[in-house]
């Protein structure tokens, strides 16, 4: 991982203060964290957050970031994942130090086991899974001791090899630490440190019969890449000091585990069980469906690897938990996509508009900017002829007080063209408006009356000789409520409960010439429409078009910055 070196106005919080003490006091000499995902889905928003926390604080402290797949659990991890997670890492714009597997450490962790029970700290149980919970207690009641928790240390380790000799079916032991069983911290009644499964592991294929627990694993795999801080999500408070017990009975280097909340975001779900299920039901396309939080979704949603590590930056980290409006989320990419982005004009629900004393057959130029925020992005020229397209929002035949676009009688401003006035309407049988019949001042080129009258409108628009055909995708919250996971079970609610019906609308419209040929992941602004970005199902015949995000801001007026 390429790094540089802390700045004094380095971001500062409770984890950035904690490395600095470590670092002040000799705790520590360098500084080395990982991003640890289990490789048994894709990584979403919430992983973004993970990342940015663990990848930034090593790079501000001049250190190294592993990316490490801890992947002890067979049944549910696969390659496929773990190709996934690299390639969404990458694009995110990170740099690991080192990849790196807990299967790896697969050998080490077992002699670490044994090393347990030869001081007695560990012992082979033959409760059920069941039975373990049972005996385990309750927060108000201590727990039960194993009937077998005193069994010697050479039938322990006896039983153990066997154990890893596959002599055992699946379930009928585990390997427990000894330590507390009327703990007032459940995770200290001894864990479980190994389960049997007879699963082929994607790694290591049959090799092993018997896998360490996340528990047992996670403080051991750290301590043998030499992770300093071990910056984990909240949840993880209560496992610190199984975590720290591990490492002081094993006698080995000991890494400081820190604790932060995790991204909860309105109006989505980020729990991996619950977006395997909106996948798995159909009721989204597949793990990059725009609407879903996957880093691959919002990857075609339009969103840049730039906006999402700005809103990580913007949310920090935090000691208690809360949800994050996904309207910040939204800012961050809006607030990128105005500098960047080029300005075309699209329609989306045309309206047809016949310009009846402009010139049959000709076709003029008129310059457009490319964008008002970049000079240097320059101008375009656009085709301007007798048939338009407009927008059918742009027109009412009786319009309201305050609703100040095309009318009959009225006049309005094309945008970088000329004052049309709507002289008349054709419908169709049932009565809606089909086409608009409207006359132009051939004066007012550019946008501007040499008389000086004024409109209150300005429209776009799309000359139909020469309107590419395309298909816009306009998405919006998968869920209808900001807490999709507050549910009343009572009432047979849960999470699906809240789908929103109206998540994706598709339109067949038109677009300007210019995007003809746009590269999958190429940005716009449709004018007065939204940012959009072309999506991997676009053809040349007829480009798609994702919106990414619209042009209201509503965080930037909460927060006071519109």
């Amino acid at each position: 991982m390429s790094v540089e070196p802390i700045t004094a106005k380095a971001t500062s919080d409770f984890i950035r203060t904690a490395v600095r003490e470590d670092l002040a006091s000799g705790r520590f000499a360098y500084v080395r964290t990982r991003f640890p995902p289990e490789p048994n889905g894709y990584l979403h928003i919430g992983h973004a957050k993970a990342m940015a926390v663990d990848f930034e604080i090593a790079r501000e402290f001049g250190g190294a970031c592993n990316l490490r797949f801890d992947d002890t659990n067979p049944t549910k991890e696969e390659q496929e994942y773990v190709d996934a997670i690299i390639e969404d890492v990458r694009w995110l714009g990170y740099q690991w130090d080192r990849l790196c597997f807990a299967s790896d450490y697969f050998e080490q962790l077992y002699e670490y086991a044994v090393k347990l029970i030869k001081k007695g700290k560990a012992y082979v149980c033959d409760l059920s899974p069941d039975e373990i919970r049972e005996y385990r207690g309750t927060l108000t009641q201590p727990g039960r001791e194993s009937p077998w928790r005193n069994r010697s240390v050479e039938e322990n380790l006896d039983l153990f090899a066997r154990m890893r000799a596959g002599e055992f079916p699946e379930g009928s032991r585990t390997l427990r630490a000894k330590i507390d069983m009327a703990s007032g911290n459940l995770n200290m009644r001894d864990p479980v440190l190994y389960r049997i499964i007879h699963a082929r592991h994607y790694r290591t294929g049959n090799r092993w019969c018997i896998y360490p627990t996340y528990d047992f694993a996670h403080g051991q795999s750290d301590s043998i890449e030499g992770i300093t801080h071990s910056l984990c999500s909240l949840e993880y408070e209560d496992h610190r000091p199984l975590y720290d017990w591990f490492l002081r009975e094993l006698e080995i280097f000991a890494p400081r585990q820190i604790e932060f909340a995790r991204l909860n975001l309105s109006y989505t779900v980020l729990s991996k069980r619950k977006l395997l299920q909106l996948v798995k039901e159909g009721y989204v396309r597949g793990w990059d469906d725009p609407r879903m939080p996957t880093l691959r979704g919002l990857r075609r949603r339009g969103y840049t690897p730039s906006a999402i590590r700005d809103f990580c930056a913007r949310i920090g980290v935090a000691k208690a938990d809360s949800v994050v409006d996904i309207a910040m989320l939204e800012h961050s990419l809006r607030d990128e996509l105005n500098k960047t982005a080029l300005r075309v004009m699209a329609v989306l629900r045309p309206l047809r508009v016949v310009i009846e004393n402009y010139p049959a057959e000709q076709t003029e130029m008129l310059e457009a900017i490319n964008n008002p925020e970049d000079p240097s992005a320059g101008t375009r020229q656009v085709p301007f002829g007798r048939v338009l397209y407009i927008e059918q929002d742009d027109f009412m035949e009786n319009p309201p007080p305050k609703f100040y676009r095309l009318a009959p009688g009225r006049e309005v401003r094309l945008r970088y063209g000329y004052f049309i006035k709507c002289e008349g309407v054709v419908k169709d049988a049932a009565g809606n408006v089909v086409e608009l019949r409207c006359t132009y001042d051939p004066a007012t080129r550019g946008g501007n009356a040499p008389d000086g009258r004024k409109v209150k409108a300005t429209i776009h628009w799309v000359s139909a000789a020469h309107a590419l055909p395309i298909e816009a995708r306009l998405y919006d919250h998968l869920f209808t409520r900001p807490d999709p996971d507050n549910i009343n079970a009572e009432e047979g609610e849960n999470f699906l409960s809240y789908l929103n019906p109206k998540s994706l609308e598709v339109v067949q419209g038109f677009a300007e010439p210019s995007v003809a040929g746009s590269p999958v992941g190429k940005h716009y602004q449709f004018e007065r429409l939204g940012y959009f970005v072309v999506d991997p199902d676009s053809t040349p015949e007829r480009p798609v078009f994702n919106r990414a995000v619209g042009l209201k801001d509503s965080w930037a007026k909460v927060a006071g910055q519109g």
